[in-house]
């Protein structure tokens, strides 16, 4: 009965890890490379693979994690990607500025790099991956509104 229920968001959420899992690992190669094989600059670095990743990830979720979703054009669903992506990113930012800025004002220890480390890369991802996985299933990949159904004709004679 629970499977029934919820068993197309089991899949959808592990087919979602799957493509971040993949965009992670190009993320991080491709800034690797471009630090150490290309010498460019870490920003310039970290820009270049971080949209390469997103591109990836988009194309990985619209055509396998929402493929029985409904298409409204490749421009509307890729510029709505990169601004929930944005908006992850937001989130991430506020989990950091609220426990080193915030809570750091008050107690030293969640100053320190350990813990801004814990609170951007494990709590503001975890964070900002759920505000991402609900936006792109309901802005960016939306379900189809139910169609109406014609009315059967009843002809009395």
């Amino acid at each position: 009965m629970l499977w029934e229920r919820f068993g197309h968001l089991v899949r959808e959420i592990g087919k979602f890890g799957v493509v971040g899992g993949a965009a992670f690992i190009v993320d991080f190669a491709i800034y690797a490379f471009c630090l150490q094989g290309l010498g460019i600059e870490t920003l310039t670095a970290k820009t270049i693979a971080a949209s390469v990743a997103a591109t990836l990830a988009f194309f990985g979720n619209r055509f396998w994690t929402w493929r029985h979703r409904e298409r409204s054009g490749l421009v509307r669903e890729y510029g709505l990607y990169f601004f929930f992506n944005l908006v992850g990113i937001g989130v991430a930012l506020g989990t950091l500025a609220l426990t080193h800025y915030g809570l750091g004002s008050v107690w030293p220890v969640f100053r320190t790099e350990a813990a801004d480390y814990l609170s951007a890369q494990f709590l503001g991802t975890a964070l900002g991956t759920l505000v991402r996985f609900w936006s792109y299933r309901t802005f960016v990949f939306p379900v189809a509104p139910p169609r109406p159904v014609p009315a059967e004709s009843t002809d009395s004679d």
